[in-house]
This record gives structure tokens, sequence and C-alpha cells, in this order.
């Protein structure tokens, strides 16, 4: 990650946050103490920007400068509020089309499916807090600048997530290999997002007991499963197929 993504010491992170300024999470030295400190973590919360403790020499690492024990990773774009963009698109008339990702952790697939999702006129990304790769340099980059173009809302809990989706229209379709119902036959019409899992255990047990329907992508060679943003990419398509017809 380039350098120009970090904010260095208590009272530029401060100042970052209270500012307004688009962070992607802030570390913190574990043993840190002091009221600057005791603010800082209080101001983080208030603004939903996760913390992580950290020892000092991860902290040495990204800078040998005066860190005060404290580094904020800049994101370089805003996270979106879902509810609030979901109220916004249904404003403007539009059957929104969405994807949730869940356990992506590669920077290079997150902005592959950025890329796929911004070019088949997807309304928005969903990401996780925890677990899952976020919008840094090197997604963007991967990305081709479309992290630039397409809003991307994080969550604290995509299983609580897919329930607001819900409460708001959307029908939640997982990806998963396992499934006997091909991506074809999922109707893409209405209002839906589409979740992608991990490569290597798929989609979380929680969030696929929320989803209203699971589809596969048929494979007909020995290798057992396509690249995840190989596959997002085809279940977009599908979608943009369907809502062109």
């Amino acid at each position: 990650m380039d350098r120009k993504d970090y904010i260095f010491g208590l009272r530029p992170v401060m100042e970052a946050i209270e500012g307004a300024e688009s962070l992607d999470k802030i570390l913190v030295k574990r043993d840190l103490t002091g009221q600057i400190a005791k603010d800082l973590l209080a101001k983080a919360k208030e603004f939903d920007i996760p913390v992580q403790r950290v020892p000092a020499e991860k902290l040495n690492r990204i800078t040998m400068k005066n860190h005060q024990g404290v580094v904020a990773i800049v994101c370089p774009v805003r996270y979106h509020d879902l509810d609030n963009l979901l109220s916004f698109l249904y404003e403007e008339g539009k059957t929104p089309l969405g994807v949730m990702l869940d356990g992506v952790t590669d920077a290079r697939n997150f902005g592959a499916i950025a890329r796929s999702a911004e070019c088949a006129g997807a309304d928005f990304i969903i990401i996780p807090e925890k677990g899952s790769a976020s919008v840094t340099s090197d997604s963007v980059r991967a990305s081709a600048g479309a992290l630039f173009h397409i809003p991307v809302c994080r969550v604290k809990d995509l299983g609580a997530t897919v329930v607001r989706l819900h409460e708001n229209g959307l029908q939640v379709v997982g990806a998963s290999e396992k499934s006997d119902h091909n991506y074809t036959e999922v109707d893409y019409k209405v209002p839906t997002v589409i979740v992608m899992g991990a490569e290597d255990y798929g989609i979380s047990n929680e969030v696929i007991r929320k989803c209203d329907d699971l589809a596969a992508i048929p494979i007909l060679g020995k290798v057992g499963s396509l690249n995840v943003s190989v596959a997002c990419g085809v279940m977009l398509y599908e979608a943009v197929r369907q809502r062109r017809l």
C-alpha cells in the first residue's frame, strides 16, 4: 500500500475523523493510554470506524516517523450508507442491482468484481467491516478506477444486512456450486443483490441460510470452480441480459 494511504499521530488522526476524512480503519498500539487516546477511540466509535489493536512493531514497519502509537489507513473513496442509498435508488425509479461480498479478501478479486459490477450497471457493492478486502489503492488499481464510480457500503453484520435488504424489497441470491438451481433460472428483473463468497469456503452459513435463492454456474471442465470475480461477472451479465429483454 502506498505511504499516502496513511495518517500518523494522535492529533492528525483525530483531526482526520472530525474533518470527515474517509478512513478504512485505525491501528492503535496495544498498550496506548492517555486522555487523547481515549478521546480518539470514542470518536472512532462514534463514526463507526474500525479500530484494531496491534503491537508497536507493526506500526514501526509502516513508518519510523513519530506515529505516537496511532496509524490510520485512508480510504480512497467515501463509503455510502446502505439505507440512504436504497431510498435514493427507489426515488429515482430504479430497480436496484447490487453485489454483496462475503469473505472475499483478495484486493485484486475485489477490484475485478467492482470493475464488472460497474460495467454491468450495478448500483452498489456491500462489504463487511471485518474479514473482507476493503477499498485501498491496490483494489482501486485492480478495478481500473471503477471503485471511484460505484458506491461501496461497508456494514457491521452481513446477516443483519440481508434482513435489511429484505425489508427494502430486495431478493438476495447466493452464488453456490452446491445448488441444483441454474443461475439463468433466477429472475433478476426484480430488485436483487448477488452474494459472492470466499473461493475456499464459499458463503458463510449465516448468510446462506437467509438467501432467498442459491444459484450455480455449470462447470463443464475438470477444475471445480470459477474465480470469484469471473463468476460474479457471469451472474451480473445474466441480470443485464434479462433486464434488457
